[in-house]
């Protein structure tokens, strides 16, 4: 019987003092991490409230910004966005210290690539609003232009401009999140030839009357010098 108890009694005593050990490292952790996520909350309502104050989101409504969004199913609301960003940032940051106070270092190493990854998702965000805004002043630029040129098709030009735009820029969104950045790249080559042949087609088509005309007004021109 002693020596049961004995053998029993020398794992769990050193069971306990590694229970014992262990235990202000996960009670730091908890603290760390609990702390981390009240501060991320009160930055998200700051960020929040900042952009509501700086009526950012009036003027994406203004811009036009916001119901390219809508017409995709999508509802933005900047400030609310930032906020999650923001949030979930420094949510990642507690993470991060309280795995490294409990010499998690694999979770840590994990984190810490998504932390640094984050800036990435802030600009491709900032290129697609650019996109988005770039490409209204283009469709509004060029439908005027064609308008006050009194040429047909006004519309339609200026809605594949807008849309050139959107497209190259969703392109350069993917580029920054470095997804299939291979593909987007042979994707990007591709979609500039094919606007080149059909551009080319269709001022060799439609031009071809005017282009013999004039060289027929050339050639005569010259033998008349003679």
């Amino acid at each position: 019987m002693d020596f049961t108890q004995e053998v029993l009694q020398g794992p769990l005593l050193e069971l306990w003092d590694t229970i014992v050990a262990y235990l202000p490292n996960l009670l730091g952790a908890i603290l760390v991490f609990l702390v981390g996520v009240v501060v991320a909350h009160i930055l998200r309502t700051v960020v929040v409230k900042v952009i509501k104050l700086l009526r950012v989101d009036a003027l994406a409504k203004k811009l036009e910004i916001t119901s390219q969004f809508e017409r995709a199913g999508l509802r933005l609301h900047i400030g609310g966005l930032l906020g999650w960003i923001v949030k979930w940032f420094f949510i990642i940051i507690a993470l991060i210290a309280a795995t490294d106070i409990l010499g998690w270092d694999q979770v840590t190493d994990y984190l810490s690539q998504v932390v640094l990854f984050i800036p990435n998702v802030i600009i491709a965000v900032i290129i697609l609003l650019a996109g988005i805004l770039l490409g209204n002043f283009v469709q509004n630029v060029v439908k005027s232009s064609v308008e006050a040129a009194k040429l047909e098709s006004a519309d339609f030009l200026s809605g594949v401009a807008k849309w050139a735009i959107l497209v190259f820029t969703f392109m350069a969104a993917l580029v920054q999140l470095d997804i299939a950045p291979e593909l987007i790249r042979v994707l990007f080559t591709g979609l500039v030839a094919m606007l080149a042949l059909a551009g080319g087609l269709a001022f060799g088509l439609g031009g071809k009357d005017h282009a013999h005309k004039f060289l027929n007004r050339l050639k005569k021109d010259i033998s008349s010098e003679k």
